[in-house]
């Protein structure tokens, strides 16, 4: 049983390669035991962690109407907002809020032979009396793309791989989202966001100071992940466990809403490559590969798909926001 997260110091990466070292090494050990842990040392301005969570507030309180005019049924890119219950997880009803902010991107035209995963390139809806939000935002994505660029780095070392062997999956037109969370208290412990596995590369979760909610599984038992003030909880998805034949783990996790009364804000934010990426498999050593256990068995999703990223993307925007698929792709489902 872990007690708790294991902590992580980002910074060791620029104290030498002993420290590097490492630091690598503690790398690949949570995510090959765990799957997720904290992650300090990064180097985020906290002023920009104060202006996201700032802006969010703000926008989560505008008026239901100026909210509703960004709803991703508006977007065939599920972008902007989801109204509370707007979402499902394992085929259950999330109890949130959220507005789903991507890079902004012209969306690619329909031709015969286009992918279908095509259709989730294109524009972000953002609000007219709140441009801050675009601002602070972009700003973030930015931060924590690099940030996350050269967590992969350090994976790929740590796996016995070249340094680059990832990058280019992300070098260009890198398929990046954050999520700006608002979870509304319950009267009951209820479903904030359903158990399941990121189904992307990476995950970067920041949640405001003192505000529980968070899960996750670890042989069998669930462990709470409370903010740790000044880091990321740091997760692996499908993907790259895909990329390691089940070496480095995606893990079930979860989220309860907060008690009636109050509220909670997070903002994950997910690093994923091109829509038309396969991820490379990489070749372990044989230590290595020994103790690769193969892709996770998900009981309430389907499998990810071999495939390209945006194959499985795709499929999971359908399956969560199915008003969205019924507006916009009614010829997918």
């Amino acid at each position: 049983m872990v007690p708790s997260l294991p902590i992580l110091d980002f910074s060791q990466l620029d104290a030498g390669e002993a420290e590097a070292a490492v630091f690598r090494a503690e790398l690949l050990r949570v995510t090959h035991e765990v799957g997720f842990f904290y992650l300090t040392g990064h180097g985020v301005d906290p002023q920009l962690t104060k202006e996201l969570l700032a802006v969010s507030r703000k926008f989560f309180d505008l008026p239901a109407e100026q909210k509703l005019k960004l709803e991703n049924i508006h977007s065939p890119q599920f972008r902007g907002y989801t109204r509370v219950g707007g979402e499902l997880t394992a085929n259950a009803i999330d109890w949130r809020e959220q507005i789903d902010i991507g890079v902004d991107r012209k969306p690619v035209p329909f031709a015969a032979g286009t992918p279908d995963y095509w259709r989730l390139e294109g524009p972000n809806l953002w609000p007219e009396s709140l441009p801050e939000l675009k601002t602070v935002a972009l700003r973030w994505n930015a931060e924590l793309s690099r940030i996350a660029l050269r967590l992969l780095r350090a994976w790929a070392l740590a796996l016995g791989s070249p340094e680059n062997v990832f990058d280019a999956a992300f070098a260009e037109n890198a398929f990046l989202l954050t999520k700006i969370v608002r979870y509304p208290g319950q009267p009951v412990r209820a479903q904030g966001v359903g158990e399941h596995r990121d189904g992307g590369v990476l995950t970067l979760l920041l949640v405001e100071p003192h505000k529980d909610g968070l899960q996750v599984e670890h042989d069998g038992e669930w462990i709470d992940a409370p903010p740790l003030e000044g880091a990321f909880v740091v997760n692996i998805g499908e993907m790259l466990e895909l990329a390691t034949d089940g070496y480095l783990k995606a893990t079930l996790h979860r989220v309860f809403s907060p008690e009636d009364g109050s509220d909670r804000i997070s903002v994950p934010f997910f690093f994923n490559p091109a829509l038309d990426t396969v991820m490379p498999r990489l070749q372990l050593d044989e230590g290595l590969s020994r103790e690769a256990r193969g892709l996770s068995a998900d009981p309430t999703n389907s499998p990810i798909l071999e495939t390209t990223y945006g194959d499985n993307a795709l499929r999971y925007r359908l399956r969560a926001h199915p008003n969205v698929a019924a507006a916009h792709h009614a010829d997918l489902l």
